[in-house]
């Protein structure tokens, strides 16, 4: 799949990257680079993170809560 990533200067130094698509999906670097290096990360720790609740959610009947950062 194909993201769009956001890159923000940080406040402290560095920047900072988010991911639109992906509510939630952040990372941060020291340089444009591995910021974007650590997104690829992220994203793949969101996607996982995303199937592994889906399928717990499917295992209740009623009200699944999930409640993130």
């Amino acid at each position: 799949m194909e993201y769009t990533f956001l890159i923000h200067p940080a406040e402290e130094g560095g920047y900072w990257s988010e991911v639109p698509a992906l509510p939630g999906c952040y990372s941060q670097g020291e340089t444009i680079e591995e910021a974007l290096s650590n997104s690829r990360g992220a994203i793949e720790t969101h996607r996982g993170r995303s199937r592994a609740l889906s399928a717990i959610c499917r295992q209740f009947i009623g009200k699944c809560r999930i409640m993130t950062n």
